[in-house]
């Protein structure tokens, strides 16, 4: 029969010494006090694991933060777990585990690590005012919560408050950029869901005279998805299809000509209209796709998208926007003038494209430091490349591939 332990008192367990070697003081249950040579005291219990019986053992602390009541009373729940079937080792395992969880996976610690990436891919501007952004709008509110705990409702609290002061716009500026965030989350598995997306249409839209864009990728495959499933005319649908791809002023689009269109080449060149200058736009292997299958409907006409109601004119200026509405995109999610904001946004904050590029390929007044107009082949080499991934960008986006930023790192 074995030997009964005698329990220990508080005297004891205060009155232990060190000694040359490393002793245990055992009160009874597997429960004992490990006094080391460097006198620390130190509770640990023995037990037997619930399925394999073999002995394990585990800590309660050290005296005197633990008095010898407080270690008895952690073993007395370590038994009720064993007589429940819990291993109470690989429990406090589990619980280890979960805390270090809480504490690298919130919503700040993914974003720094998204942030550490993303300043490598962009300039130092848009750097400046994303972090910006990002600390003034979103760790305050939502930075410490665990990634899987941020539900939609969370994100559009701290949404409503730039939203409350008037910052409409930056209210949906911070939302693309928690999307952000969320799809890095999701692409490396450390999120599940993307609570932005379920925003669209939560916030107040912007007023003012700005025309109705998508300016997030979240918002953006949908709207593509649609655009390629157009079930009218095949002239409307290829213009559907092109305006994202070139992004040109809509009046533009809808009085392109054949003439100044060279397939082979891959350009379309022609005068811009608002500014009165010539101009070069790059056409990227999809859009010479498309136009050389609309070529054999209209290719021998003076208009590259002619009016159904009449020879010698272009498509009407409603016919794009009336399509959209007809597939229920209304008048607040896009615009046919809406394409240009896209890529301007998109090419900037996601692909990283220098802006001087995108405001060539805009056909807006770009000048130089002496004030001179740059000419229409500016940065032409470079725009090439751009409006190709551009183009392939809006491919995977539209066919759900996963779409990480391809810009060139730009540099002055």
């Amino acid at each position: 029969m074995p030997k009964r332990i005698a329990p220990l008192t508080p005297s004891q367990v205060q009155n232990a010494r060190p000694e040359p070697k490393a002793y245990k003081l055992r009160d009874g249950g597997g429960l004992f006090l490990l006094v080391n040579p460097d006198g620390a005291k130190l509770w640990r219990w023995d037990y037997r694991r619930p399925v394999t019986g073999r002995q394990n053992t585990i800590g309660f602390g050290a005296f005197p933060a633990v008095k010898l009541a407080e270690a008895r009373e952690r073993m007395r729940k370590g038994r009720e777990l064993l007589a429940a079937g819990v291993d109470p080792g690989e429990q406090r395992k589990a619980q280890k585990a979960a805390a270090v969880e809480r504490v690298t996976n919130t919503f700040a610690a993914l974003a720094e690590e998204w942030w550490l990436k993303r300043q490598t891919e962009i300039v130092p501007g848009t750097a400046k005012r994303e972090r910006r952004m990002l600390d003034t709008y979103l760790l305050p509110y939502i930075g410490d919560l665990p990634i899987g705990d941020i539900a939609a409702p969370a994100l559009l609290a701290a949404l409503r408050r730039p939203e409350a002061a008037g910052k409409v716009e930056t209210a949906h500026r911070a939302r693309s950029l928690a999307g952000q965030v969320f799809r890095y989350g999701i692409a490396i598995g450390r999120a599940k869901q993307n609570p932005a997306a379920d925003l669209i249409g939560a916030l107040a839209s912007p007023k003012g005279g700005h025309f109705a864009s998508q300016t997030d990728p979240d918002d953006v495959a949908p709207l593509l998805r649609a655009l390629y499933g157009y079930e009218g005319t095949p002239v409307v649908a290829a213009a559907l299809k092109l305006a994202p791809l070139v992004f040109v002023r809509p009046g533009e689009l809808r009085h392109a000509r054949w003439a100044d269109i060279d397939l082979d080449a891959a350009e379309w060149r022609y005068t811009a209209s608002k500014t009165g200058t010539p101009h070069v736009v790059p056409l990227a292997t999809q859009a010479v796709a498309i136009l050389h299958e609309l070529q054999p409907l209209t290719g021998r006409r003076e208009f590259v998208f002619p009016s159904a109601r009449g020879k010698g004119r272009p498509m009407s200026d409603a016919a794009m926007n009336a399509a959209m509405r007809r597939m229920g995109i209304d008048s607040d999610t896009m615009t046919g003038h809406g394409f240009r904001a896209m890529a301007r946004t998109i090419l900037d904050e996601v692909l990283g494209f220098r802006p001087d590029y995108i405001e060539h390929q805009l056909a807006h007044a770009v000048r130089d430091p002496n004030g001179r107009a740059y000419n229409r082949t500016a940065h032409l080499p470079e725009r090439r490349k751009m409006m190709q991934a551009w183009a392939d960008y809006l491919d995977n986006l539209r066919s759900g591939t996963n779409v990480v930023a391809i810009g060139s790192r730009r540099s002055a």
